[in-house]
């Protein structure tokens, strides 16, 4: 007698679990409590049952696997998506409101001389790459009334002034370029002196020909003088940071740091008139 194939028994034995079961469940009717017979098979089968019933949910796992590895492949690139877009949105936040803080500098230093200076508001357009601390090209030329000579400054203080316009821009030399000279003073003690631009100083400024007797100190604060040039008299340039002899050894050059930032200018005011 040949043996059943494990296939055909398993087949079988499929078949006797679906009657069996089918049976109880025919022959329970409406009572509670179970027969004999219904008992023992349950107690036989409840290991099988066990069984299927675990086999059943790893397959539903498996299948079900590659849709929820779907859904969260698709949920972290949305929330990637959104990471971005917050970044971006956070960037043009900065950006707009440090654009309004410059603004309400420009509106409180314009409101603070109202009556002394009237100026025309110009954002910077352009800079020399190589040569980044000489010139600086604005937005704003003869159309707007800008004229040769016209000294620029911002809240923080001086800039330079305008050498060259077009109908539309304008031309700034910078007062860190080495063609620059400006007459101010310290304001501490009154010394006077020339402000000029270093060659290759990266935006240095220095304080050239101020008598030994007089020399600044640290900190000291220097303005422009008002003597004999385009530059009104009062507007801040820098604070001294270091004094040394100069070669004659009648005079004293001063080493500032200028309190307008060249390396980030961006809007500038234009003196268009200055009441006397």
């Amino acid at each position: 007698m040949s043996r059943l194939s494990p296939r055909k028994t398993f087949f079988l034995l499929s078949i006797v679990v679906v009657i069996i079961i089918v049976g109880m469940h025919l022959s329970a009717g409406n009572t509670d409590k179970l027969t004999p017979f219904e008992s023992t098979t349950r107690d036989v089968l409840s290991p099988v049952q066990r069984v299927v019933i675990v086999m059943g949910g790893k397959i539903s796992d498996f299948v079900a696997f590659p849709v929820r590895l779907y859904k969260v492949s698709e949920h972290n690139r949305q929330l990637e998506q959104q990471v971005v877009e917050l970044k971006e949105k956070l960037s043009r936040y900065n950006e707009i409101r440090a654009e309004n803080i410059r603004l309400k500098e420009q509106l409180a230093f314009k409101t603070s001389l109202v009556g002394q200076l009237k100026t025309e508001s110009a954002e910077v357009i352009g800079r020399e790459a190589d040569n980044w601390f000489s010139i600086a090209i604005i937005n704003k030329g003869f159309a707007s009334g800008i004229r040769q000579d016209m000294v620029v400054i911002t809240p923080a203080g001086l800039v330079g002034r305008v050498t060259n316009v077009t109908d539309h821009t304008a031309e700034v030399l910078l007062i860190t370029d080495p063609r620059s000279g400006v007459g101010c003073l310290v304001q501490e003690n009154r010394a006077p002196g020339i402000v000029e631009g270093v060659a290759g100083g990266r935006g240095t400024v220095n304080m050239v020909n101020i008598l030994s007797d007089l020399a600044p100190k640290k900190g000291n604060r220097v303005v422009t003088s008002g003597y004999g040039s385009v530059f009104p008299k009062g507007i801040p340039v820098g604070t001294v940071q270091v004094t040394r002899k100069e070669e004659s050894g009648m005079f004293k050059t001063a080493v500032l740091e200028t309190f307008v930032d060249f390396n980030r200018l961006e809007d500038v005011l234009v003196i268009t008139s200055i009441k006397l």
